[in-house]
């Protein structure tokens, strides 16, 4: 699909530098983006992400401290 947007001047000349350092386009740069900008504020991706945590848990021994010890790490690796 194409598009066109606008955006500050200083923004796309970071993307330039950005896209020449990854060796990509820009039309790739910005798609990547907005991918990932999407991931982080999908809510159903947050469920996902706390079932995930849930799940670990329960599969550890049911010693509290260990499974406490397992959720704090698991949250940890979620990008909020």
């Amino acid at each position: 699909m194409k598009t066109a947007v606008s955006i500050p001047d200083d923004v796309f000349n970071d993307a330039e530098r950005l896209a020449a350092r990854f060796q990509t386009s820009r039309s790739e740069l910005y798609a990547r983006a907005l991918a990932e900008f999407i991931a982080r504020h999908d809510e159903e991706s947050v469920t996902r992400a706390l079932d995930e945590v849930a799940d670990e848990v329960r599969e550890q021994d049911a010693d509290t401290t260990a499974a406490k010890s397992m959720a704090h790490r698991a949250l940890r690796r979620v990008e909020w």
